[in-house]
């Protein structure tokens, strides 16, 4: 049999899901423990007991000046920045995915110009950003949904375009106006996509919040990993980013249930 048709069983799939994750974590623990013993003082890569501790530091113990739990706090604020920004360039894509998909006045449009758009880097923008909009909670949102809507629009569009022909003219002879068609036809084919789409965009997302909060802020994941590297506070640093990538996980995970929850039909997607 070809390996292309091969399929592993359960327990194996399993096994070799964990492989890399397994290799990942020893290779970790031997350059640490090589480093260590050269230099018991290097803060390069602390040993996983020291980062055990720093964690359970952070996630329990309260700042001396305010009596926050700073990490709880910090995620409550960076949580908030991504939901809305998330939020504003999900229901942005999908109504000009709409209408750049049907219409082909607003594709003639709009088309050309969202390709060019997403072709600029975000981050080379956001110093524009600060000045437009200041320091403050705007400019960080418009800069994720600056940096995701155009992928969106473009992905969900190009779904639009791809709905068989035979559909909409079924619904025009049975007298479907344009925003018929739009609302029973094209919508629910889309927004399966629109999730697996919004999946694929929170990487970026949670980049272009962590470069904002860097910048300026004073509250936030990133600002606190940022704050921190000028210590060589490794343990703390990678304690936030293992915490960031725990939450960008499980918001994975709640995106895909609900995808399967309420459109099987579509698949279960990446």
């Amino acid at each position: 049999m070809r390996l292309i048709n091969r399929k592993p069983g359960r327990p194996l799939a399993l096994f070799l899901m964990l492989v890399p994750f397994v290799a990942v974590i020893v290779a970790y623990m031997v350059g640490s423990d090589m480093r260590l013993s050269v230099n018991p003082a290097d803060k390069l890569l602390p040993a996983p007991s020291t980062i055990a501790d720093t964690a359970a530091r952070l996630f329990t113990e309260g700042d001396r000046r305010t009596g926050r739990v700073l990490l709880w706090y910090d995620t409550a604020v960076s949580l908030r920045r991504l939901g809305i920004g998330v939020g504003i360039a999900a229901l942005s894509g999908l109504v000009f995915g709409l209408l750049i998909g049907l219409l082909p006045h607003v594709r003639a449009g709009l088309a050309g110009f969202v390709a060019v758009l997403s072709m600029v880097p975000p981050l080379a923008i956001l110093p524009i950003l600060f000045i437009v909009f200041g320091l403050g909670e705007t400019s960080k949102i418009v800069l994720i949904v600056i940096g995701i809507t155009p992928f969106l629009i473009r992905d969900l569009s190009q779904r639009v375009i791809d709905i068989p022909r035979e559909q909409i003219v079924k619904a025009e002879t049975l007298g479907a106006s344009s925003l018929v068609i739009a609302l029973r036809v094209a919508l629910p084919q889309i927004m399966p996509r629109l999730i697996q789409a919004v999946r694929l965009s929170l990487g970026p997302a949670w980049l272009f919040l962590i470069a904002a909060e860097a910048i300026a802020s004073d509250l936030g994941l990133g600002y606190r990993i940022f704050l921190v590297r000028r210590y060589l506070a490794m343990d703390v640093i990678l304690t936030y980013v293992l915490w960031i990538t725990l939450l960008a996980f499980l918001i994975d995970l709640v995106l895909r249930w609900l995808s399967r929850r309420l459109y099987p039909w579509a698949g279960a997607g990446l």
